[in-house]
This record gives structure tokens, C-alpha cells and sequence, in this order.
């Protein structure tokens, strides 16, 4: 357990120093005092916890100073890692074994949010925890996202079903469930294409793959995940809500979160859709994919250690 909370921990630096920052260490054992509780709220902001979020911590540190006038730092970030479990609360998705095989996740999101390589880091974890797995690579607009997506599949020793660019992305993903389903694989992940989400076209690209795998398995794509780059901050929130009103989604991933000291935007992502969390990304390497916790989250964020 201490070493994924680590990858929590390492993975949130960033977003942990912008706030040690704007305290001046607060959390690292100064006293309480109105001016360290306007530097609380400066760095919450900073870190795009948003506005609901970052007065909720805040009310409930106030109430706690008012009541004891000696209130350490270490006592606030309890605190708020508390208020983060509740705000939270219920975010974790759990990806459980299918019932019927192959189960299909569609990987949705917009070009640069990561959404090709962690197709490449899911699968390598489901093959990882013993499950059979194979990837589609169905963003065929993209050169560069095939062949990425070859090149981590051969790494990764992953079987990959896919096609030249310019091919009928929905054909591949036909082409993939049937593999899948004639090899007994567990899970079909589909890489699929990421132009501008404000784009028809897309929108129509992603459900003419949905009708395909459909003609197959009528409840597929069981999955359909967003994953959304958290460096984005709040801006991802809008972005998910297109995606979600044209496609349903089933769940999110968020990635780079090592890269940005906007962590805190994943909270308002969660008050705002209540979309299930799956997994966020900590880091390159293929284990850096890490299922999301709010308790490793919230204990993280705040500088705390794991129990």
C-alpha cells in the first residue's frame, strides 16, 4: 500500500509545492493565523480546486481555528484531506471482470490528452493481473497515433489489431471485437480518433464505431471512458461535458497530473459530472497508471503521510 501511495505522493509533487508554496510550508508545522488562511485560499484556487471545494476546506479549518487558537498546520491538512474524502466521495470507479467477453472500453478524448498511450498502459495492466487483452487502433486520421500505438504494443508485448491511415476506423474496431472474440479475450480497448471535440465529425466517428461494435454485442462499447489532461484544469470540466452529452460516458481517466500543479481540478471534475474516476496518471512509465483512490488522493494533495 505505501508504495502506490508513493506514486500518489511523487506523482502530485508539483500540485503539493504549488501550495507549499503559497503557504510558505504551512503543512509543515507553522501555526495557524488569519494570514496563513488567506495563503491557503490563494493556493487552492492556484491548484484549480475550484470554488465549492477550496470554501469547504476553508469554512472547516476557520471552525477549527475558532475553537482552538493554537490550530498547527498538520491539524488544518488533516482537515482538509477529510473535507477532499467527502467532496469525493464515490469517485472511484472499480473495473471489475467482465461477465461476457470480450468487455469493450472506448477510449474518448480530444489529441494530446494521452488517451493512446493509456490505452497502451491500461492494457499492459489488465495483462498484468492476468487478463487477456487486445488493443484497436482506431484513430486512423493520425499517422503518428498508430504507429504510437504499435510501438507500445510491441514493447509492451499487447496484440494490436490495426489498419493504414486513412482506413475506416470503425472497420478496425469490427475487425478487433471479432479477434478478440474468436482468441477468448477478456477486454477490447479502442483507441479512437481525438480531433477537436467541438467538431461534428468526430462526434459522428465515435458513434458509427458505437453501431458497429454493436452489430456484435449489442451492450458494447460496455466502457466508454474520457480521458481528459489534468494540466488542463477546470477547462477539462467543459470538455467532458460535450463528450458526455454526445456519447454517455462511462467513466474518466486523468492524466499528467505529475506534469501540472492544478491537481485540484479533478475534485471540481467530479462535483460537477459525477462521472466515475478509473485511473489517473502519475508519470511515463507503463505503472504510472495508477486506479484511482481518494484516499491516496486527498492524503497526498495535503502533504500527509500513509497510516
Amino acid at each position: 500500500m505505501l508504495s502506490i501511495f508513493r506514486k500518489f505522493k511523487d506523482g502530485l509533487t508539483r500540485t503539493v509545492a504549488a501550495i507549499g508554496a503559497k503557504t510558505h510550508g504551512l503543512f509543515g508545522g507553522r501555526r495557524i493565523d488569519a494570514a496563513s488562511l488567506a495563503e491557503l485560499e490563494e493556493a487552492l484556487y492556484t491548484a484549480d480546486f475550484g470554488v465549492e471545494t477550496t470554501t469547504e476546506i476553508l469554512e472547516e479549518i476557520k471552525a477549527a481555528y475558532r475553537k482552538d487558537a493554537t490550530l498547527q498546520g498538520r491539524q488544518a491538512a488533516a482537515i482538509g484531506a477529510a473535507v477532499l474524502r467527502r467532496v469525493l466521495a464515490g469517485s472511484e470507479g472499480r473495473l471489475e471482470q467482465p461477465a461476457t467477453k470480450p468487455c469493450v472500453i472506448a477510449m474518448i478524448g480530444v489529441n494530446g490528452s494521452g488517451k493512446t498511450t493509456t490505452t497502451a498502459k491500461l492494457a499492459h495492466r489488465l495483462k498484468g493481473e492476468g487478463r487477456s487483452v487486445i488493443v484497436a487502433a482506431c484513430d486512423t486520421f493520425r499517422a503518428a497515433a498508430v504507429e504510437q500505438l504499435k510501438s507500445w504494443a510491441t514493447r509492451l508485448q499487447i496484440e494490436i489489431v490495426a489498419s493504414h491511415t486513412g482506413a475506416d476506423s470503425a472497420a478496425v474496431a469490427f475487425d478487433a471485437w471479432q479477434a478478440a472474440k474468436a482468441r477468448g479475450h477478456d477486454w477490447l480497448i479502442v483507441d479512437t480518433a481525438g480531433r477537436l471535440h467541438t467538431k461534428g465529425n468526430l462526434m459522428e466517428e465515435l458513434a458509427k464505431i458505437r453501431r458497429v461494435l454493436q452489430k456484435n454485442d449489442p451492450a458494447a462499447p460496455q466502457h466508454r471512458w474520457l480521458v481528459v489532461d489534468g494540466s488542463l484544469g477546470a477547462n477539462s470540466i467543459e470538455q467532458a461535458k460535450v463528450f458526455h452529452q454526445s456519447f454517455g460516458l462511462t467513466g474518466l481517466v486523468v492524466t499528467k497530473l505529475d506534469g501540472t500543479s492544478r491537481g485540484g481540478a479533478l475534485a471540481g471534475i467530479w462535483r460537477q459530472l459525477r462521472i466515475p474516476i478509473y485511473f489517473i496518471g502519475l508519470g511515463e512509465q507503463p505503472d504510472d497508471l495508477q486506479p484511482f483512490s481518494v484516499e491516496n488522493y486527498a492524503k497526498a494533495v495535503f502533504g500527509l503521510e500513509a497510516e
